[in-house]
């Protein structure tokens, strides 16, 4: 992975508590711009998203009792791929081996969970009225000495908010020392695991009772404990708790260029979103059809256009020829869905038809009241489409050219980690946006039906909803608008006022 031209350097970069949208602008570019990519188990999947598909990914994850790699080890691989001659990006510490082994670093901070993970349990480390600053502290023993870890005295006479990380195991320690130190036993106190992650869980209570209550509750690290006045706020303005899909795991088969869409729109609920694409876009197994098209659209009356993939195709084939929109000044254009119709808007073409629903039939029972017979017509869309369109424009008496502008292909890498999450019952919900995200998915699982039976199998339309049909599955919601909003309200709607 050395690039005899590059300089080494490693990033430390902090990835911030969990939640990718918290990852810094200078964190996404150090890993972006990185040969090699070296991550522990608190870092989010999605935060991986922004490194290279050429890089390296390394995992060296460490838990309270478990370690994929020794910390010793972790440094010296470090090192090792910095000699080699790459770019580096690092989610953790280590600068003292870096510099004591003369290699370049920059460290890129990130935001901390002792602020991040009480914010999103609606606990404010600082409050007016209630706590004018907050004292970090960590909660780690130290082997080998006599002396408290943490001088209680001092502790307990700070006012303001007290934060503890990696203190769960030494929870009733903690609140006995506080206590012991005059601390009211009263006062409140929370623990929350997991912070700005979907499945984040606040514990809350007192200090004299707050060990027992997590203890009950069975919460354990990785978790946050907040002691404090502001933590009984938290009724007041918790949040994120109240979103529709929060804690939900739901998995995005679409293309991975146009998934990102979908995710926020879940993400925005709530939502823990797994990205696995069981198609790519690719561009048709012959292309002079497109091109041969591009190059006398004046032929045609009529343009239509079934998705803003067969846009983004066409349009590359028309600046191909030398063309822009203005080729289709003369020419009715229509499409199917209000995404087609916003991709043809980039282009400049803002005056279009669309059906009332958004399929193939939608759109050809408009056009047939407004196509003459003898009318040229250009249908550009995928390859492996279904012909209901073409057939029944040409049953109007419509001269059509069914041009494929680009086809689909089935991929489907990490199958056998998804399907271990499906049988474990570990995923909600899986979305499916057209028909061939149904059968490709399906392919990749070996057609086992099965492993779908315990997840919300949730359809964008009626065709998608007929090939599941097909398959034997059901899908528990269908959208009402043919459409990625469409589909993301009907899921909100699976968990609407509980759990489904």
């Amino acid at each position: 992975m050395a690039h005899a031209s590059s300089k080494p350097l490693v990033y430390l970069v902090g990835a911030g508590p969990g939640d990718p949208g918290l990852l810094t602008l200078k964190g996404r570019d150090a890993i972006a711009c990185a040969d090699a990519v070296v991550y522990d188990r608190l870092v989010s999947p999605r935060t991986l998203d922004h490194a290279r598909p050429d890089a390296v990914r390394i995992y060296v994850g460490k838990g309270p009792r478990s370690h994929a790699m020794p910390q010793e080890e972790i440094n010296g691989l470090l090192v090792r791929l910095a000699r080699e001659g790459n770019v580096v990006a690092r989610v953790g510490e280590e600068a003292e081996e870096l510099r004591a082994a003369g290699i370049p670093y920059e460290v890129v901070p990130g935001v901390t969970s002792a602020v991040a993970a009480p914010a999103y349990a609606g606990i404010p480390v600082t409050h007016r009225g209630t706590a004018s600053s907050f004292t970090v502290i960590t909660g780690h023993g130290r082997a080998g000495k006599e002396e408290p870890a943490v001088p209680w005295d001092q502790a307990a006479r700070l006012g303001g908010t007290l934060v503890f990380l990696m203190g769960m195991e030494r929870l009733p320690e903690i609140a006995e020392g506080l206590m012991g130190a005059g601390m009211d036993g009263a006062t409140p106190a929370a623990v929350v695991r997991l912070g700005t992650w979907p499945e984040q869980r606040t514990v809350e209570g007192t200090l004299d009772g707050i060990a027992d209550a997590v203890r009950d509750a069975g919460v354990e690290n990785p978790a946050v404990v907040v002691v404090g006045q502001v933590a009984a706020l938290r009724p007041r303005i918790q949040w994120i708790e109240r979103k529709p899909l929060f804690g939900r795991r739901v998995v995005v088969t679409r293309a991975r260029r146009q998934a990102s869409r979908l995710t926020r729109a879940l993400e925005a609920r709530g939502a823990q979103v797994t990205e696995f694409p069981v198609i790519e876009i690719a561009p048709p197994s012959s292309s002079e059809p497109l091109a041969r098209a591009a190059r006398s659209v004046e032929a045609y009356q009529w343009v239509v256009f079934t998705s803003a993939n067969g846009v983004e195709a066409f349009f590359e084939a028309l600046d191909g020829a030398g063309r822009d929109a203005r080729a289709l000044a003369d020419a009715e254009v229509a499409a199917i869905g209000p995404a087609t119709a916003a991709a043809l808007a980039r282009h400049g073409i803002t005056r279009v038809g669309m059906g009332r629903e958004y399929c193939g039939e939608g759109l050809a029972e408009e056009l047939a009241k407004s196509v003459r017979p003898g009318q040229r017509v250009l249908v550009a869309r995928a390859q492996e489409s279904r012909d209901v369109l073409p057939r029944m424009l040409e049953a109007a008496g419509a001269h059509v050219d069914d041009v494929a502008a680009y086809r689909t292909i089935a991929v489907g890498e990490g199958a056998p980690d998804l399907a271990a999450e499906l049988r474990a019952g570990r995923v909600d919900a899986v979305t499916f946006t057209s028909s061939s995200t149904v059968t490709n998915l399906l392919a990749c699982l070996g057609g086992d039906t099965a492993l779908l039976r315990d997840a919300a199998l949730c359809s964008i339309g009626p065709v998608t909803t007929k090939t599941l049909r097909d398959a034997g599955l059901e899908p528990a919601v269908q959208a009402d608008e043919y459409t990625i909003e469409g589909l993301v309200d009907a899921i909100c709607s699976l968990w609407k006022g509980g759990s489904r």
